[in-house]
């Protein structure tokens, strides 16, 4: 067994050489599910750092805490009035679009790689589904800016289709090791699953945000612990009711994080972090699970598959759930080509390992190997592919507030950063001319890399960042006089 400071000791080192990797690549636009995954692959024992480890039930493990983790971030961070336009499109490719996908990969893997079909359909499952944490990852990075609904979109259906996949891959395990069930019966586990997860995300998203707006401990520290005993209490209860754990704490992290609580920008901070080493934690483990000497083996039907996810399922899936929304073609390619996979399939590539079945080791390399594929090939173009297609926005500027203002629960007034727009007609004014509301009060200036503070006669330009304290009921007019453009010519 290794010593405990030997192996604080190596999980800091590999801590630490992810993020200095990242760091370096961060102008290149790599994926960091690559990165990571290629940290833990060379610290395997096929690399430099001849790490042995094999033990996939500790790996699937990890992955399922991470993956929960990294789900409640998501969904803290996700505005629903920004995703309530495109829930109706994203449920859909998060379950019929999921299930067209499973079983068209399905198919293209009993035509290829010369495994039976339950066994192919299995594989269908695994991969069937978008990754969170990798396009999450990618949509929120500094080199991406969608236009229009794309982006809330994009998240909520890779938040949200997980769910989808798990149900798809244990029922074919069921089937494969003669543990199935009648047709009535997998419906009523779908219904259950869905039913149950849905139920306690949404019930302990409200209940925790009812509570830490009574809690009123002195000590702040309290907080953060309070809500990731709450993230982990929405998987555990939804898993152990025989619900969906993964939908439960992706909907819990909504509902949390679009109430109004106490200490919510601290928060938010705190499982931005907490996302971030749950992702280099996980992706490291599941790097170290695998052989990259394996992975030569699968070599040709593996580009088969990859080949046949990126342009035939995926288009496949989405063309046709979103047929009826009025979408344009080019924003149905862009959603078609963010089909990122990530950790989740390889976790649940590791449930055909522990359950014994056969070409279980063959599924997990294939798994991998389209993992890999898709980050190499779909992670780092996205930026690229949305301009080629036009439906890519300029990038906002991001300023980083040095104020924080907490409002008191119940309250009307937030602290907002709004940015001028070019040829916006504020442009030129001074602060007293903007006829900012009496109640609010322009508190910040940020210009270029510092900030100053405004009086009345200072000149507003193009491209600054306001820091403005308002009620909330004044920002749309505020808002609506910054966006004011002046004619062109």
């Amino acid at each position: 067994m290794i010593a405990i400071e030997h192996l604080l000791l190596m999980g800091a080192m590999l801590i630490l050489v992810s993020i200095a990797v990242a760091k370096a690549t961060d102008n290149l636009g790599v994926p960091t599910l690559l990165l990571f995954i290629g940290v833990g692959m060379l610290a395997g024992s096929e690399g430099p750092g001849g790490i042995a480890f094999d033990n996939a039930a500790l790996a699937q493990a990890l992955g399922i805490a991470a993956l929960s983790l990294i789900l409640f971030a998501g969904g803290m961070s996700t505005g629903w009035p920004a995703v309530r336009p495109v829930a109706g499109p994203a449920a859909a490719l998060a379950t019929a679009g999921v299930l067209l996908t499973a079983l068209a990969i399905g198919a293209v893997t009993y035509l290829v790689a010369g495994m039976p079909l339950l066994e192919s359909l299995l594989l269908g499952a695994i991969i069937s589904s978008t990754d969170a944490a990798a396009v999450f990852a990618v949509l929120r990075s500094r080199h991406v800016s969608l236009r229009g609904r794309l982006r809330p979109l994009l998240e909520l259906e890779s938040g949200s289709n997980d769910p989808m996949a798990v149900l798809l891959t244990l029922c074919l395990l069921q089937a494969i090791t003669g543990s199935g069930q009648t047709p009535a019966g997998y419906a009523l586990f779908f219904v259950r699953q869905l039913g149950i997860g849905a139920a306690v995300g949404l019930a302990l998203g409200r209940a925790m945000a009812f509570t830490i707006n009574k809690l009123r401990y002195s000590h702040q520290g309290v907080y953060p612990v309070f809500v990731l005993a709450g993230a982990c209490l929405s998987y555990g209860l939804a898993a152990v009711l025989g619900g969906s754990g993964f939908l439960a704490v992706y909907l819990a992290g909504i509902v949390f994080g679009n109430g109004d609580v106490v200490q919510k920008k601290s928060l938010l901070r705190f499982f931005d972090s907490l996302a971030w080493l749950s992702q280099v934690a996980m992706f490291i483990a599941l790097g170290l699970l695998v052989y990259p000497s394996h992975l030569a083996q699968v070599l040709v039907p593996g580009l088969a598959v990859s080949l046949a996810l990126v342009f035939l399922a995926r288009p496949l899936s989405v063309f046709a759930i979103l047929s009826f929304t009025g979408m344009a073609w080019r924003e149905k390619l862009l959603v078609s080509w963010v089909g990122l996979r990530g950790a989740v399939p390889i976790v649940l590539a590791t449930f055909p390992m522990l359950a014994g079945i056969g070409h279980a080791e063959t599924i997990f390399n294939l798994v991998f190997f389209i993992v890999l594929t898709s980050a190499l090939v779909q992670g780092w173009s996205v930026p690229l592919v949305a301009r080629l297609l036009r439906v890519d926005a300029p990038l906002p500027a991001r300023c980083v507030c040095p104020m924080e203002f907490e409002p008191a629960p119940g309250g009307d007034t937030e602290l907002v950063d709004l940015t001028v727009p070019y040829r916006s007609q504020a442009a030129g004014k001074t602060v007293v001319e903007l006829g900012i509301p009496d109640d609010c009060l322009v508190t910040l200036i940020g210009r270029g890399n510092g900030y100053l503070v405004p009086s009345g006669g200072t000149v507003i330009e193009e491209g600054d960042t306001l820091l403005i304290l308002a009620a909330k009921a004044r920002l749309p007019e505020i808002v609506a006089q910054l966006s004011k453009l002046k004619p062109e010519g």
